[in-house]
């Protein structure tokens, strides 16, 4: 046992299991037929160092394949260079863990530019061209088999596209058949793209370039409905200046907080580019966006919404260690309405934190009623709700001591209500030490099935269901 038992979701594991059948408590619905895939830090240790950030963890893929009832699990690391480096103990440009400034222009000099961006994508999933995709927030993204997990090289986009960060939350209509992301370009003028991936290529097609106003914002995730696209920047900038200073160390160090600023919110029309309104609202951070929709007269964004920066800080693995989750400030989730021609409102809907959410794939970029989160304001425990943002009601479902990650729905085959299917969730026993995998009800949140994992894992990110083809 570690001596805080949070501290179990920060220690790394070291074993990889491969098509395991996992003991089911309750009964996974028998409709219920393909593969969730997680991504997340499954190491922070790099020799007898200890890494500095939990977005700097090692990343490590989770299978979780459902077949008439049962339940079977893989985990595999990507090898990816990032790995090969910790095992020799030399892990640098992470997030928050790098050489500092002067040593990194050295290398530089002696290298004659600049190393190639991190491929410890550790982030989230994608499926692109056919191919199983690990995420990050550079443009070196990996490939993987999705049978085995096992790294299958660099991800090569058929374009020329150029940018030095790029969107790790990519965002499927599956009603368009293309995903949209985004990505920023560093130059005289910082630029950031925002581009469409048409489904079955792997090619980048840009909707438009949009220059940044002094220094640009760091942006995690876009706000995509039908017709528009919302690029969010807030007042956390990037100040690449920093990367000369002898006390940097990692992209953390670039980050300021700009007192002075509000947040702007940019309608982008989805089609042609156009920039159809730009809002200016009070400052907020957010991290993640729970969906987009279109009205009449303007479009609808509803994201998580933060104070200011502090959660990144917060973040970091010395606090997380101390305080755990208890320590961070909780998210909010927020509707803004942005019109066409007016002044934006802005509402909360629901009273409590959460984090990671959700809204069934069916009803990303349209109208919809439900979303899932993370619950994180309460003390020794996340728990799962439900949101329902027509009546401005909720479920929430809490265990003493289970922290619960990214709630992710499943609609039934057929399903004619929204809710109808269920909310697949990892959580981890602080008190055992075990993880374990849930089907809830995505009706109720009731527990339908609890199924054991052979370890603990760390605390991950993000993953996708991938429905298996009916036969």
């Amino acid at each position: 046992m570690t001596t805080n038992a949070f501290e179990a979701g920060f220690q790394s594991v070291g074993s990889e299991y491969e098509t395991v059948e996992l003991p089911v408590e309750g009964t996974v619905p028998d409709w219920l037929s393909g593969t969730l895939i997680r991504n997340g830090p499954g190491s922070f240790t790099v020799g007898e160092t200890r890494l500095n950030h939990w977005f700097d963890g090692l990343a490590m893929l989770q299978k979780y394949e459902f077949d008439a009832g049962s339940v079977r699990y893989s985990n595999r690391f990507l090898r990816t260079e990032s790995y090969a480096d910790a095992a020799d103990g030399t892990l640098t440009g992470q997030f928050a863990t790098d050489e500092d400034g002067l040593s990194k222009v050295l290398n530089w000099v002696r290298n004659i530019g600049p190393p190639d961006p991190t491929d410890n994508a550790n982030v989230h999933i994608a499926r692109l061209d056919g191919k199983f995709v690990a995420l990050t927030e550079v443009p070196n993204w990996v490939s993987f088999d999705p049978e085995t997990l096992a790294t299958a090289g660099k991800f090569r986009f058929a374009d020329s596209f150029t940018c030095h960060m790029i969107s790790a939350h990519l965002v499927h209509d599956n009603h368009r058949g293309e995903h949209i992301g985004h990505a920023l370009e560093f130059g005289r003028t910082h630029r950031y793209h925002l581009f469409r991936i048409p489904d079955g290529t792997r090619r980048r097609e840009l909707i438009t370039t949009i220059p940044a106003a002094g220094k640009p914002a760091y942006v995690h995730s876009l706000g995509v409905s039908q017709r528009h696209i919302i690029l969010v920047e807030t007042p956390l900038r990037i100040d690449l200046k920093r990367t000369l200073s002898p006390f940097h160390e990692g992209f953390f160090d670039l980050l300021r907080w700009e007192d002075n600023r509000e947040t702007e919110l940019t309608i982008v029309e989805r089609d042609t580019g156009e920039i159809v309104r730009r809002h200016a609202v009070e400052p907020f951070f957010t991290f993640h966006t729970i969906n987009t929709y279109d009205t009449e007269d303007g479009v609808v964004i509803d994201l998580i919404s933060f104070e200011d920066e502090s959660i990144v800080n917060s973040l970091s693995l010395d606090a997380l260690e101390s305080e755990g989750f208890n320590g961070t400030i909780p998210g909010r989730a927020v509707r803004f309405y942005l019109p066409f021609s007016g002044t934006p409102t802005r509402k909360r809907l629901f009273p409590g934190g959460v984090e990671l959410p959700t809204v069934p794939d069916e009803r990303m970029t349209h109208p919809y009623r439900y979303a899932y989160a993370q619950a994180t304001d309460r003390q020794g425990a996340n728990g799962v709700v439900k949101i329902d943002t027509e009546r401005g009601q909720s479920v929430e479902r809490w265990e003493d001591g289970l922290y619960i990650e990214e709630p992710i729905p499943v609609i039934r085959p057929d399903a004619t209500a929204e809710d109808d299917g269920v909310v697949l969730a990892t959580a981890l026993d602080v008190n055992a030490e075990q993880s374990l995998l849930f089907v809830f009800d995505a009706k109720t949140l009731t527990e339908r099935a609890r199924v054991t994992l052979p370890q603990h894992n760390p605390f991950g990110f993000h993953g996708r269901f991938f429905s298996r083809p009916q036969e």
